[in-house]
């Protein structure tokens, strides 16, 4: 639209577009974010199933972290994983 910064969401959160959430960092507003004890991960990769913002990032089969820009802190990773491997924390700690 006339007038809107590049990634700048729309006014009343509209999708004006399919396919455009690449575009937006999303996980502004999280006040928690995944950490993730690699000590006692599996790579089973529940974590990548679950999430719902397609946050979790996996190279040949492990996941080797998480694409923080969109993460929004639901929590759903940490409450999936079977190891118990994925911690909830405080942003900023």
């Amino acid at each position: 639209m006339a007038g809107e910064k590049a990634g700048e969401i729309p006014e009343g959160g509209m999708i004006l577009e399919a396919g455009s959430s690449r575009k937006y960092n999303t996980g502004d507003w999280r006040s928690m974010r995944p950490v993730c004890d690699e000590s006692k991960c599996t790579n089973c990769l529940i974590c990548w199933i679950y999430c719902p913002d397609n946050s979790v990032i996996v190279k040949e089969g492990k996941r080797v972290g998480f694409k923080l820009t969109h993460c929004k802190g639901c929590g759903i990773c940490a409450n999936q994983c079977p190891a118990k491997c994925i911690k909830m924390v405080e942003e900023g700690a």
